[in-house]
């Protein structure tokens, strides 16, 4: 018998709500008995309850619809019942991070050797460069963090990298074994291959590298600018994110490097008008959304702001002004409390997962605080079953 779905979705909002790893929230379920009311688990399961490995595979089951419809079946309850209002739409972007460390260019060619390595050793082949030089070089590297000392050493080890990446062209043709890894070394040939093409336009002149690696394990990371001091540069995908102002996350969007943001309004107002069916009465964003035909977006909104105050009445201006201070507030919980800090799913796939389970907890902290709080009308409370 396979663990029961309502178990699953219960430990999975548990393992965002408190932001643990798999093997944590396992033992978590053994040990604490109000988790285990929460998710459904008696004490006969404990004995034989479930692998922490077990989760990673249920992710991949479920894939990006699953979650979806997950998030779909809470969020429509909220909606249904009136505890989420669809009086505004506020949009705002930001940075989702990989969990990668700083990119270096030289950094990154002795990561392609590992990648390589690794390939040479599944397959127990011989190294095809000199290991021992390779590894002198690795030391100077660290050694020696000034500019003209690392320059001489760059040009060093992407020589050697060059020729090594032309004898693995020719390994990879030849492998034998199954197609899952012989795919795998392909994928890994075409990532070498681009990154290379990247060292020479690098070498040529060019400042401005369109998809630019900056992981071999995240390929789908890419260096983004969201006009910030510190930092200036961030290494992750976009994230597109809209708020109504209670503060519930309506939709999530993500994206790989970083699109206009005047291209992603009207997506993003039909994805929120398609979730809370209908309209909202306001429709607020920064400068980043303003365009002629924003500000037109959606159909059946009276009052879109972005970013001026001339764009609205002068009475509805002081609400559209507090409602866009609101919305770096929600987007500064959800980094710093919700996870949307960083994500730990690989690929373009993995954030969007990681963004959908964030999203799930924390519409159900949002519902907690305003339940606490005792804002949610009695009306609401007896149609989700809390009120008698």
């Amino acid at each position: 018998m396979g663990t029961p779905i309502r178990t699953i979705v219960g430990i999975f909002i548990v393992l965002k709500f408190r932001l643990l790893s798999d093997r944590t929230v396992v033992n978590q379920v053994k040990e604490n008995r109000y988790i285990q009311y929460f998710c459904n688990v008696s004490d006969e399961d404990l004995f034989t309850f479930m692998h922490h490995s077990n989760l990673s595979k249920l992710r991949k089951r479920f894939g990006i619809k699953g979650i979806e419809a997950i998030d779909a079946v809470i969020f429509n309850l909220l909606r249904i019942t009136k505890v989420i209002d669809n009086d505004s739409m506020l949009i705002d972007s930001t940075v989702l991070l990989n969990n990668i460390v700083y990119p270096t260019d030289i950094g990154l060619i002795f990561k392609a050797f590992k990648k390589m390595e690794q390939v040479a050793k599944h397959y127990h082949i011989p190294f095809w460069w000199d290991d021992r030089e390779l590894k002198q070089l690795w030391r100077e590297y660290n050694l020696n963090r000034k500019k003209s000392e690392i320059i001489p050493l760059f040009f060093e080890t992407l020589l050697i990298f060059s020729s090594g990446l032309r004898t693995f062209e020719k390994i990879v043709q030849t492998l034998e074994g199954s197609e899952k890894d012989k795919e795998k070394a392909l994928q890994l040939l075409e990532l070498l291959i681009l990154f290379q093409r990247q060292n020479e336009q690098k070498l040529a002149g060019e400042r401005h590298i369109p998809n630019r690696i900056v992981s071999f394990d995240e390929p789908d990371a890419r260096p983004i600018k969201k006009g910030k001091k510190h930092p200036d540069c961030e290494f992750g995908s976009t994230l597109q994110l809209s708020f109504n102002r209670q503060g519930f996350m309506v939709t999530t969007e993500n994206f790989i490097g970083k699109p206009n943001d005047k291209t992603l309004w009207p997506e993003t107002a039909r994805l929120f008008e398609q979730k809370m069916k209908g309209a909202p009465e306001y429709a607020i964003g920064d400068q980043g959304y303003r365009s002629r035909v924003n500000q037109k977006i959606p159909q059946g909104t009276p009052n879109i702001f972005l970013g001026k105050s001339s764009d609205v009445n002068e009475e509805e201006q002081g609400y559209c002004r507090k409602a866009r201070s609101a919305t770096e507030g929600f987007i500064s919980v959800a980094k710093n409390l919700r996870g949307f800090g960083l994500s730990l799913y690989r690929g373009i796939d993995g954030d969007r997962i990681w963004s959908l389970l964030c999203q799930i907890a924390y519409n159900l902290k949002k519902f907690l605080q305003l339940y606490n709080d005792e804002k949610i009308s009695e009306e609401s409370l007896m149609k989700i079953g809390l009120l008698g």
